[in-house]
């Protein structure tokens, strides 16, 4: 059940009246939510069904202990089953077929059959479910003696496919809440999220994709390289307006329903460093390898420096396996770690001398981080790296024409370019135009929105990027 079909939203539909009439009372408003968390993953496997709430039901468990457990060692070692648990679900139902290949081209061996992958919402599922016990180990936050709005807040459905990571601790405090209450600005920031989130979906990233860039990514080799490279940033827009689509209609999803997730994005391109861009993108995911990876990583507080470089590095290479079973994920993420760590050298050796405030060297700057950025893309979206060295093979030819490139696609670019770097109140400003509207209004003004973007996408929207990981 795609987040952008209109299957979806009769669903949330029947979500929102069968929720909001129960949602004073704990438990019947918790079951609500629940049902609709284990239904949304049945539409995708059954064995979700089962996974899920035994994987839940041995977290709810190993978290009470490490709370009750007075000895230091008992609740480290509670706190270790929780993390293999859920390392081993990611391991066995999304890495077991990359590892096994890995394994017979290491060994020669042909490698075993492997059945039971079920990749979908599993890295987001485990991140999300590892926040709860280890904040439970570290103290930041206390276990729940409620086994209901446990399950259902580490399986809440708007977040299950893509995001945003959203800390357990923070999100049942609002599912326990008896007062709950739906605000009229917050259901038009709702219905507002909703209907952006379609139109980036709909009318800029598949358009991006289906009228250039997959053909590009497909095909180099019968691209010119400014066309090609015309591609690798239309795939850089077309994944921005993608992923953050999907994040607005499960922003606004749990708004509808009195829930508030965190933001994940804030115009990304405009970073001017590499650690700027990851205070920016998939902002819940950098929120969650820094804090429960990079600081959980030995030699921090060590006297050699090289400890704080060489962590950055490995933080970003197993953030970039999180992404899929693929090496091109991996050299994505060795880049990434790479730039993280030599900014954070040239920081150190620059001490306390701030950046230059010119506007000119902050164009610079943010020029060249989004032409890093863009690099770094190839091998996150070619299918292998012989793919990716081919596209950057194209672009090395300097071969110039645009006969691939049709006007209403330069359109859709520009549109994406300007929106993206559209100031903070350009957005606040529409956001309280449509809020002030009749509930009524922003109601019809969505449902036209969306049978209209189901006309224009008669071939069905694809599906989110973000899902396969």
């Amino acid at each position: 059940m795609l987040l952008s079909s209109s299957l979806y939203f009769v669903f949330l539909v029947g979500v929102f009246f069968l929720y909001w009439p129960v949602a004073r009372l704990r438990a019947a408003s918790l079951a609500v939510l629940l049902f609709a968390n284990y239904f949304f993953y049945a539409k995708w496997d059954l064995f979700y069904v089962f996974l899920i709430p035994a994987a839940s039901t041995c977290d709810f468990l190993l978290a009470l202990g490490i709370q009750r457990a007075a000895r230091q060692g008992l609740r480290r070692t509670l706190v270790t089953l929780s993390v293999l648990l859920n390392l081993g679900i990611l391991a066995s139902f999304k890495y077991m077929p990359f590892l096994l290949a890995n394994y017979s081209g290491l060994t020669g061996q042909p490698a075993p059959a492997w059945h039971w992958t079920f990749p979908l919402g599993i890295s987001f599922y485990t991140f999300q479910s590892l926040t709860y016990t280890i904040d439970v180990f570290r103290r930041d936050a206390r276990a729940t003696s409620s086994y209901l709005a446990h399950l259902t807040a580490v399986s809440f459905f708007p977040t299950t496919l893509a995001g945003p990571i959203t800390r357990v601790a923070a999100l049942l405090p609002q599912l326990e809440r008896k007062d709950k209450t739906l605000a009229a600005g917050d259901s038009g920031r709702a219905l507002f999220l909703i209907g952006l989130g379609l139109i980036k979906k709909f009318m800029i990233a598949d358009y991006l994709a289906e009228n250039l860039v997959n053909r590009v990514f497909d095909l180099p080799r019968l691209y010119t390289a400014a066309e090609t490279l015309i591609g690798v940033y239309g795939y850089a827009l077309q994944l921005y307006y993608d992923f953050s689509g999907y994040t607005d209609i499960a922003i606004g999803s749990a708004l509808l329903l009195g829930l508030k997730l965190p933001a994940n994005f804030n115009r990304p391109y405009a970073a001017d460093s590499v650690p700027d861009f990851w205070r920016r993108w998939h902002i819940t995911l950098s929120n969650w390898l820094r804090d429960y990876l990079y600081f959980s990583l030995p030699g921090l507080r060590s006297k050699w420096k090289v400890f704080a470089y060489t962590n950055l590095v490995v933080t970003m290479l197993l953030g970039g396996l999180w992404h899929g079973a693929s090496w091109n994920f991996v050299l994505w993420g060795l880049l990434h770690g790479i730039a993280l760590a030599l900014t954070r050298l040239w920081q150190t050796l620059r001490g306390r001398r701030p950046a230059s405030t010119a506007i000119w060297g902050r164009l610079v700057r943010t020029f060249l981080t989004a032409q890093f950025v863009c690099f770094a893309w190839i091998f996150f979206r070619a299918p292998d790296l012989p793919s990716a060295l081919a596209i950057v093979e194209r672009i090395a030819s300097l071969t110039v024409s645009f006969a691939n490139i049709s006007t209403p696609f330069a359109v859709v670019m520009a549109i994406a370019v300007l929106a993206h770097y559209a100031p903070t109140p350009v957005y606040e400003t529409g956001l309280r135009i449509y809020s002030r509207a009749p509930f009524y209004v922003q109601a019809a003004a969505l449902a036209l929105l969306v049978i209209g973007l189901q006309y224009v996408a008669a071939t069905g929207a694809a599906p989110f990027i973000y899902t396969r990981f």
